[in-house]
């Protein structure tokens, strides 16, 4: 019976760690050969809890969202610079890109703006935008005892979705759509969390050459 539920988790754990849905443009190929510069937004963050902490603040959770938003921004941009050689297009400093929304009195009003407004408020050719959500699931103390049970595979803490769309600087179209999930383990940070994202990311991207 162990040995059953043993592997029962396994195949849970490998499948929840591998979901991933791409969406291409038809006019993906066409349009991006017009492209020189992209800039990379600060992503929406949603933090949340299948049952909530004792002495939750949603205000320090608020923070913590508006925090991870620049954080997962900055991760990408990083991500990507190191390996602009293998792409055929220019990223704007993200440093950069929010001085201008900033100056533009937009930062916190990108909701109510279509992407080819804000392409032209940077003056970019497209932009690159997202969504991270992470929901914590168990404590870590219920991470341990699962961990120690099931010989490590019960570590599950969480899990976190990462979604990237790509829309046309010159009239906002959506010409490609990244969502992949993974889960949170007990030994696993956020960085090591992103960093994995990215390099998925990066093996689907429409600008590798």
């Amino acid at each position: 019976m162990k040995k059953i539920l043993f592997f029962f988790i396994l195949l849970v754990n490998l499948f929840s760690y591998s979901q991933k849905q791409i969406f291409e443009s038809p006019q993906l190929s066409k349009t991006i050969k017009l492209h020189k510069v992209i800039a990379i937004l600060p992503f929406k963050v949603k933090i949340s809890y299948k049952k909530q902490p004792k002495n939750f603040d949603a205000e320090a959770n608020k923070e913590l969202e508006i925090s991870r938003s620049k954080s997962i921004q900055s991760s990408m941009y990083t991500f990507l610079l190191r390996k602009r050689e293998s792409y055929t297009v220019e990223f704007q400093d993200v440093e950069k890109t929010n001085i201008l929304l900033k100056k533009a009195g937009i930062s916190d009003k990108l909701d109510e703006m279509t992407k080819d407004e804000v392409a032209k408020v940077l003056g970019v050719d497209a932009i690159l935008g997202g969504t991270y959500e992470a929901e914590q699931t168990k404590t870590e103390a219920g991470a341990i005892v699962s961990a120690v049970l099931f010989g490590g595979l019960g570590g599950k803490t969480g899990s976190d979705s990462l979604t990237l769309t790509l829309n046309n600087g010159a009239d906002g179209e959506l010409l490609w759509r990244f969502y992949k999930t993974m889960s949170q383990n007990l030994m696993s940070s956020t960085d090591d969390i992103v960093d994995s994202m990215m390099r998925k990311v990066s093996r689907n991207f429409p600008y590798t050459k």
